[in-house]
């Protein structure tokens, strides 16, 4: 364990406005966790803000930089060498700079620890008391949550320490999560470290949209959970090309309802009504007679060209082709096969496995469709568990969906709600949970942003959208502006009901993370990863 370096001293400051002098040569970043020890007391503390100080009044800094600036060029003309400022006061050397002029850090408390335990920060540490680095051993007192998921590595500023973050896995999943960045920052790389992880979990079965096929690792020469040494608890479906091992996606028609078309597909009110007539007349095959232009006997009647419309949307959605006698299918949708694919997934999910449905080949409407469909019967099926006093022995199910706007944002849920929109503000009494990924929250509205009760905030540059992620997060984010809008690819803040405190991480690389496990499997290492490692987590802290 290295010595733990000094940073530098308390000088002034208020409780959650700390102001430190860093000390010379010392230095101090932005989102840094330091240590200040004030008698008895261990503080945890968090670097905010940084800036500049001096004794010097801002009229003599002017003019000392001025002749600094200036010095080369009038030693070359008058041949003078300016060794020091004659002020007002008194002769202020240039080499005394780092006596003189200075750096202040804004530091915020995080938390208190002595001999009666671990609390929030309540307290001012002494005057001039000093500021260390954080070390392993300032959080060796936190132990393992009981079924913990792995999210990255504790890190203050930029530099990582060999501590593991992990939290309650079913408390996280089934109480939602909102995974945020701007393009580029890693919410792809966060989200397949995260897969991996779950994915050896009994605890969760996880259902992965996946609209740009990058999860599984299709390709031989791409790691993925293919790969995973418990690879019997992935399975994967895809509308073309099926590798070995995966299935080929197919949906019969018949599993259709209006129902599934909610907040999904945008219907007029006449359009939305000649739905529900079809289907009550003509139950399982409502989708074919809407095609085949049948006539309602006991509904009514509707408008042709409201009727026309519906056909019209339902074979693009669909992927149908009627030629006026006949009908075929292009796409997932199928009247020949499919018939119990979403009973199938659904009993996988059940079984605690991750299944992944490659939809990069569908329009976004489709996609989103085939996630309403497995969802609700998902949903509905945990409500009956619940009904029947038996949903503590199941699984926690999240379904994880990217663009997550397009099914949670402001102006969609205002023409009506959704399956996804349901599951965010009733699902966790029923064990299913979402993973929202989104570049824009602030398009969500905000109680179902309060819903999220576990946020991965990453780099985020929009002031708009790192404001969304602030008023929501479950601990006080409002002085982490600057350190959310400066945080590199793979670095992250979490916050959540279930930690203590808004925590830094740093996220593995998910090819180096997946092939170091891989590794560990190969060698017969039984022990399972967490208690292998030091982690670092919030429940069952012992102090």
């Amino acid at each position: 364990m290295k010595v733990s370096q000094k940073k530098g001293l308390v000088i002034r400051g208020e409780l959650g406005k700390i102001i430190v002098r860093q000390k010379a040569g010392a230095e101090i970043e932005l989102g840094e966790l330091v240590v200040v020890e004030s008698g008895k007391q261990k503080i945890i503390m968090e670097v905010v803000d940084l800036l500049y100080a001096s004794q010097l009044s801002e009229q003599n800094i002017e003019l000392v930089s001025g002749l600094e600036l200036e010095q080369e060029e009038q030693e070359e003309q008058e041949g003078l060498e300016k060794e020091f400022v004659q002020t007002e006061e008194s002769d202020i050397m240039l080499h005394e700079t780092e006596l003189r002029n200075y750096t202040l850090a804004e530091l915020k408390g995080i938390i208190t620890i002595d001999e009666k335990g671990i609390r929030p920060c309540k307290s001012l540490p002494a005057f001039l008391s000093p500021v260390r680095e954080i070390t392993e051993k300032d959080v060796a007192f936190i132990t393992t949550p009981k079924n913990p998921l792995f999210f990255g590595k504790l890190r203050s500023g930029s530099k990582t320490l060999d501590v593991s973050i992990s939290l309650s896995g079913k408390e996280v999943l089934s109480h939602h999560i909102l995974i945020a960045a701007t393009t580029g920052k890693g919410k792809s790389n966060l989200t397949a470290v995260m897969l991996w992880t779950a994915t050896e979990k009994d605890y969760c079965g996880i259902l992965v949209l996946d609209p740009h096929d990058e999860y599984y690792g299709k390709g031989s020469e791409n790691i993925g959970l293919k790969d995973h040494p418990m690879k019997e608890k992935i399975s994967y479906y895809t509308q073309k090309d099926a590798p070995v091992g995966a299935k080929t996606l197919k949906i019969h028609l018949s599993l259709m309802k209006p129902q599934h078309f909610a907040g999904v597909v945008q219907w007029s009110d006449p359009q939305e009504q000649a739905l529900y007539a079809y289907y009550r007349e003509f139950g399982k095959n409502w989708i074919e007679q809407i095609i085949m232009n049948a006539a309602l006997q006991r509904m009514g009647s509707f408008n042709e060209a409201t009727i026309a419309v519906v056909r019209r949307r339902l074979l693009y959605i669909l992927d149908l082709d009627w030629n006026g006698q006949q009908l075929s299918c292009q796409g997932v949708f199928d009247i020949n096969a499919g018939m119990t694919t979403v009973n199938d997934i659904a009993n996988e999910l059940e079984q605690a496995k991750t299944v992944i449905i490659d939809t990069s080949h569908f329009k976004g409407v489709t996609e989103l469709l085939i996630g309403s469909l497995i969802s609700t019967e998902i949903l509905q099926r945990y409500q009956q568990y619940k009904r029947q006093n038996i949903l503590k022995n199941k699984p926690i199910i999240c379904i994880v969906i990217e663009e997550a706007p397009r099914v949670l944002g402001k102006e969609v849920l205002d023409k009506g709600s959704n399956i996804f929109s349901t599951i965010a503000r009733e699902g966790r009494k029923f064990q299913v949970g979402l993973c929202a990924i989104t570049q824009l929250p602030s398009l969500i509205p905000r109680e179902i942003l309060a819903n999220m009760n576990t946020k991965i905030i990453l780099g985020t540059e929009m002031a708009a959208e790192r404001q969304a992620l602030i008023e929501s997060a479950a601990q006080d984010l409002s002085q982490e502006n600057r350190n959310i809008a400066s945080l590199d690819k793979g670095e992250a803040i979490i916050t959540s009901n279930f930690a203590r405190f808004a925590t830094p991480i740093k996220i593995p690389f998910f090819e180096e993370y997946a092939k170091e496990d891989i590794e560990k499997n190969k060698k017969n290492r039984k022990e399972p990863r967490e208690t292998r490692e030091e982690t670092f987590a919030f429940e069952g802290i012992k102090f």
